[in-house]
C-alpha cells in the first residue's frame, strides 16, 4: 500500500482514546509551552538596550533598575496565572475568562489581542533566533529571510505531528539552553564578585557609543516598554490548561512555576552581566551585527567550542519559541470556533487531535509578517507586547469580577473561604491594575515606531469576528425555520432525472442505469458547442448508440426508455444548458423534484486531480448553489482502479500503536 504524504511527514492519524497519552507534563510542558517565555529573555533585554543604546554609558547603567520593574510584574502575573488555573482548569486563557465576567465584547477583545499577539511572537521568535545565528556565522547575514521561512515550515510540520511530539522534540534545545545560558551567567557573575566590579572580558565587546541623547523618564519608559515583551509568553500555560494529563491543575502550576522562575533569573542575570561587562545592543540591519546574548557569552568565556554551543541553543529556543504559539493559537482559535466567532474549521481536530486549520493558519500569517519585514526583529518589536498586555489585563480585571462575584454570592458562614477571596480578589485586582499601567506606557512609548498598526489590527479583527458569528446566525435562522414541521409525504413522486453525458462510455451506461433505477422520467443531455468540427457526425453516431444500446433494451425490458436531449452551447460551457434543462424541468412540473445524475471518474491517485479537468466537481458545485431547493445531484462513480473499501478504512482508522509505542 502505498505511503501517502501526509502519513509520511505528520504521521498516522491517532484515536480518540489516544488522546490522554499524547497530553504534557511539567517536563514535556516546559518546552511545549515554556519556549517563548525562556526565549524572550533574548530579545526582551535586548530590545529594551536598543533603546537605550543612544545614550551610552548612562543607558547601560539604567538597564538593571528597569529590569527590577519588570521582575515585579512578573511576579505580579505569576500569583495572578497561579489563580486563573486553579479557577478555570479546563482552560483559563484570557478569551474564557473575560467572556465569562466581563462579557462577550470583552471576550472578543481578548482574543483578537491574543491572535494578533501569537501571530507576532512566531515572526518574533524565529527572526531573533536568525539574528543569533547571523551573530555566529555573518556570512549567513544576506539569508536571514529564507532561514526565518525554512525554520518556520519545520516547526510546522513538527506541530502538526501533535502537541507532545513537538514538546519532547524540543525538549533537549530547551534544556541545553537553560543550562548553557545559566552556566554563562552563573560564571560571569562570580567573576563580576571576585574582580569587585571590574571583570575583564575574555573577548571584548565593542565600545559603548558615545551618547547622542540624554537618559529622560520619556526615553526610560520606551526602554521599559520593549523590555515587557519578555513576558508576553507567561499566559500561555492558562491558555493551554487542558492540554496536560490529570491532575491538570498541579500539572499546570508546576509548568508555569518552572517557567516564571527560570525566566526571572535568566532576565535579572542578562542585565547585571551585560552593565558589569558593557554590553550594549548594536543594530541587527548593519554587517557584523553581534545580539547582546553573542556578547555577552564572548565577553565571559571566550569564543571557543561552548560559546557555538550556548549560541546554538539560543537560536534553538529562540526559533522554536514560536512553538508555544502553535500550541495556544490553534486551542484558542478552536474555542472562538465553538462559539461561532471563527470558521467552524477551526474547532474541528485533525489527524493527530490538534488543531490543524489553526495551525495552518498561524504559519501563513506568521510567514507574511516575516516577508513583509524582511525578518528582522527591531522592525517586528515596536508591534509586540500590546496584544499580550491588553490580553493580561482583560485576564485579570476578569479574574478580579470573578472573586467579587464570589464575595457576593457566596456563603456567608464560610467566612475562612471569604477572607481567600478576598485575598484572590486583591491580588488580581493588582494584576490588572500593574497590567494596565503597563500597557498604557507601551502604547503611548510605541505607538509611532510601530504599535499604531495593532490598534487598527484589533478592532478590525473584531468587527471580522462579529461578522462569522453574524453569518452562523443567519445560517441558523435559514435551516431551523420550520424545521418542527413534519415531514411531507403527500407527494413523493419519483423524480425527473436528468443526465449530462460527453458520450456514450461506461461512465454514461452506469449512470444511465442507475438513473433508470430512481425514476421512469430520464432525459440523458448532451451539450455541443456551436460550429464545432464534425459535430453532426458525432451527434447522429451517438443517436444510433442510443437507440441500440439503451432505448431497444429499455423496451425489451418493459422499461419507459430514456431521452437523449442534445442542446447547443456558444460559450462551451455545460452549466448554462444543464440550468436551463433543470429550470424548464422545474417550471413543466411545480413542486416537483429534479435530480441531477453526474457520471464521475475517480482516478484514486495523486497525480488523476493533474491529468484531468475534474469538470464534474465543478459542475455539482454551481448545480448546487444555482439549481433552487428542489434539486437534488448525486454522483455515480467510475473507478480506474478496483476498489477496496478495507484500505480506505485502514487510511482513516489505522490500528493503534501498541502500549509504550510513540505515536
Amino acid at each position: 500500500m502505498p505511503v501517502s504524504l501526509a502519513k509520511l511527514f505528520i504521521g498516522r492519524p491517532v484515536a480518540n482514546r489516544e488522546a490522554e497519552d499524547l497530553k504534557l507534563g511539567v517536563i514535556s510542558g516546559l518546552p511545549a509551552m515554556g519556549l517563548d517565555g525562556l526565549g524572550s529573555a533574548s530579545y526582551g533585554p535586548e530590545a529594551a538596550l536598543t533603546i537605550l543604546a543612544a545614550t551610552g554609558a548612562a543607558g547601560l547603567g539604567a538597564i538593571e533598575p528597569i529590569t527590577w520593574v519588570i521582575l515585579i510584574l512578573l511576579v505580579i502575573l505569576f500569583l495572578s496565572y497561579w489563580q486563573t488555573i486553579a479557577a478555570y482548569p479546563n482552560n483559563g486563557g484570557s478569551y474564557i475568562v473575560a467572556k465569562q465576567n466581563l462579557g462577550t465584547n470583552a471576550g472578543l477583545l481578548a482574543a483578537a489581542a491574543l491572535m494578533v499577539d501569537y501571530l507576532l511572537n512566531v515572526a518574533v521568535g524565529i527572526s531573533a533566533g536568525v539574528g543569533a545565528l547571523t551573530s555566529a556565522i555573518p556570512a549567513l547575514h544576506p539569508l536571514t529571510l529564507w532561514l526565518c521561512l525554512g525554520i518556520l515550515i519545520v516547526i510546522t510540520v513538527t506541530n502538526l505531528r501533535g502537541t507532545r511530539e513537538s514538546g519532547l522534540a524540543w525538549a533537549v534545545p530547551t534544556y541545553l539552553f537553560v543550562a548553557s545560558l545559566g552556566f554563562v551567567l552563573a560564571w560571569g557573575s562570580y567573576k563580576i564578585m571576585s574582580s569587585g566590579g571590574q571583570p575583564q572580558p575574555v573577548v571584548a565587546p565593542p565600545e559603548l557609543p558615545k551618547a547622542a541623547a540624554g537618559l529622560t523618564l520619556w526615553l526610560l519608559l520606551r526602554a521599559f516598554a520593549s523590555g515587557c515583551t519578555a513576558m508576553t509568553g507567561v499566559e500561555a500555560v492558562s491558555n493551554g490548561v487542558g492540554a496536560f494529563r490529570e491532575p491538570r491543575v498541579r500539572h499546570a502550576h508546576g509548568t508555569l512555576a518552572a517557567i516564571v522562575g527560570i525566566l526571572g533569573l535568566l532576565l535579572f542575570g542578562i542585565a547585571h552581566v551585560a552593565q558589569a561587562y558593557g554590553v550594549m545592543a548594536m543594530d541587527q540591519t548593519q554587517t557584523g551585527y553581534q545580539s547582546v546574548l553573542s556578547q555577552l557569552v564572548g565577553a565571559v568565556y571566550g569564543r571557543g567550542w561552548f560559546y557555538y554551543v550556548t549560541i546554538g541553543s539560543v537560536l534553538a529556543v529562540l526559533c522554536l519559541s514560536a512553538n508555544t504559539s502553535f500550541v495556544g493559537f490553534p486551542r484558542l482559535c478552536h474555542l472562538v470556533a465553538e462559539d461561532g466567532f471563527l470558521p467552524r474549521p477551526f474547532a474541528v481536530p485533525g489527524r493527530r487531535l490538534v488543531y490543524s486549520v489553526g495551525i495552518l493558519f498561524l504559519a501563513t500569517g506568521a510567514g507574511g509578517l516575516l516577508i513583509i519585514f524582511g525578518g528582522i526583529t527591531d522592525r517586528l518589536i515596536p508591534l509586540f507586547a500590546v496584544g499580550a498586555f491588553l490580553s493580561f489585563t482583560l485576564s485579570q480585571a476578569g479574574m478580579a469580577a470573578h472573586w467579587r462575584r464570589a464575595l457576593r454570592d457566596g456563603p456567608a458562614s464560610s467566612l475562612t473561604g471569604r477572607h481567600t477571596d478576598r485575598a484572590k480578589l486583591a491580588i488580581n485586582g493588582l494584576g490588572a491594575l500593574a497590567t494596565g499601567i503597563a500597557l498604557a506606557v507601551i502604547l503611548a512609548a510605541k505607538f509611532v515606531e510601530g504599535a499604531w498598526l495593532t490598534v487598527i489590527v484589533i478592532p478590525c479583527a473584531i468587527v471580522l469576528l462579529r461578522a462569522i458569528r453574524r453569518y452562523y446566525d443567519d445560517v441558523d435562522r435559514h435551516v431551523l425555520r420550520g424545521s418542527h414541521r413534519r415531514i411531507d409525504l403527500a407527494t413523493h413522486g419519483s423524480p425527473v432525472v436528468i443526465v449530462p453525458i460527453k458520450r456514450w462510455d461506461r461512465l454514461a451506461r452506469k449512470a444511465v442505469e442507475y438513473a433508470v433505477r430512481l425514476s421512469p422520467d430520464v432525459t440523458a443531455l448532451h451539450v455541443m458547442s456551436v460550429g464545432g468540427p464534425d459535430a453532426e457526425d458525432r451527434q447522429d453516431a451517438l443517436r444510433r448508440e442510443w437507440r441500440a444500446l439503451v432505448e431497444q433494451p429499455a423496451i425489451r425490458a418493459g422499461v419507459a426508455p430514456p431521452r437523449l436531449q442534445f442542446v447547443t452551447s456558444e460559450f462551451r460551457s455545460v452549466v448554462a444548458p444543464l440550468l436551463r434543462a433543470v429550470e424548464e424541468v422545474q417550471r413543466r412540473y411545480p413542486g416537483g423534484q429534479v435530480m441531477v445524475v453526474l457520471p464521475e471518474l475517480v482516478e484514486g491517485r495523486w497525480w488523476g486531480y493533474v491529468m484531468h479537468t475534474n469538470r464534474e466537481r465543478r459542475l455539482r458545485a454551481r448545480l448546487l448553489r444555482y439549481g433552487g431547493p428542489r434539486l437534488a445531484v448525486t454522483s455515480v462513480p467510475w473507478q480506474l482502479r478496483e476498489a477496496d473499501p478495507a484500505e480506505g478504512i485502514a487510511e482513516e482508522e489505522p490500528p493503534a500503536a501498541p502500549e509504550g509505542t510513540p505515536a
